[in-house]
């Protein structure tokens, strides 16, 4: 193994192999755990696009709530927020996670209007906002759309970043990378599939091709191109198994040029950086 992949898989505690109900079970109690120990908290919010990793979330953040209810006297909820930019294009992968993962609750906040405004408004001071940038606010206006949420619910924001994203920091800051709890975090990207295997999901909710889809002039752009290595290799690295040079080496710089995004802001006590 090489010495950086070691450290990388501890740092993002990643395990080589798992047992599907064991993770499911883990998850699970944890949100269960969460809330019970924070009473103010009567909901979990949730993001649901129809990919794998919010369809994942969202249904173990729903067995969370439902066994919380047949426990205790308060109405906990999972309220899933659908959030496309004007017409989401696989639409119909995201009608049959919501049906798959059976929230208390739907709400849906388009985020086309205010992403538009946000880029109009920064047009007039003088910035390009090109395609990239814009792809970069309309996460940000997804997660203020979901904090708006949480807080009229008394409500936590579950993420849905695992480890075969957070190795490059795949997500926007302040964005989809700004929750507050992350039960799938350890997990690599098969690990994840596996798991909806395991709570019968629709098939076609984790065969899907993983895509972002941020970007106006390349829609549904894949994750794999985006990251210009393929999830089986990031997932091989991620188990501590041997894979091409060139292909751990691209992983090992995504690793450490996107150190920030795994860190809290920085202050004059920290090191790390230097």
């Amino acid at each position: 193994m090489r010495p950086l992949q070691a450290k990388i898989i501890a740092d993002l505690h990643v395990q080589p192999v798992i047992n599907p109900i064991t993770e499911v079970r883990r998850s699970v109690d944890f949100l269960k755990q969460y809330l019970q120990h924070n009473p103010q908290y009567t909901s979990y919010i949730i993001a649901v696009s129809g990919g794998q990793d919010s369809t994942l979330a969202g249904k173990i953040a729903k067995i969370a709530i439902k066994e919380l209810n047949t426990t205790t006297a308060i109405d906990y909820k999972l309220i899933a927020v659908r959030q496309p930019y004007g017409t989401q294009r696989d639409e119909s992968d995201a009608i049959a996670a919501l049906d798959f993962i059976q929230p208390d609750q739907v709400i849906t906040t388009n985020i086309k209007s205010a992403t538009d405004a946000m880029t109009t408004a920064l047009r007039a001071s003088g910035l390009g906002v090109n395609d990239l940038s814009r792809g970069s606010i309309k996460p940000k206006m997804r997660m203020i759309a979901q904090y708006a949420v949480a807080r009229e619910y008394q409500g936590i924001v579950i993420g849905t970043d695992h480890a075969a994203e957070a190795f490059a920091g795949f997500f926007t800051k302040y964005g989809d990378g700004g929750t507050d709890i992350n039960p799938l975090w350890r997990l690599n990207k098969r690990q994840g599939r596996d798991m909806l295997q395991t709570l019968d999901a629709p098939k076609a909710l984790y065969d899907k091709t993983p895509t972002a889809d941020l970007e106006d002039d390349r829609p549904q752009l894949p994750d794999e191109i985006a990251l210009g290595v393929t999830y089986n290799c990031i997932d091989d690295y991620l188990e501590g198994k041997n894979i091409l040079t060139k292909d751990a080496e691209k992983i090992e710089h995504l690793y450490l040029t996107s150190m920030h995004k795994r860190h809290e802001p920085v202050t004059i006590y920290d090191t790390w950086f230097y």
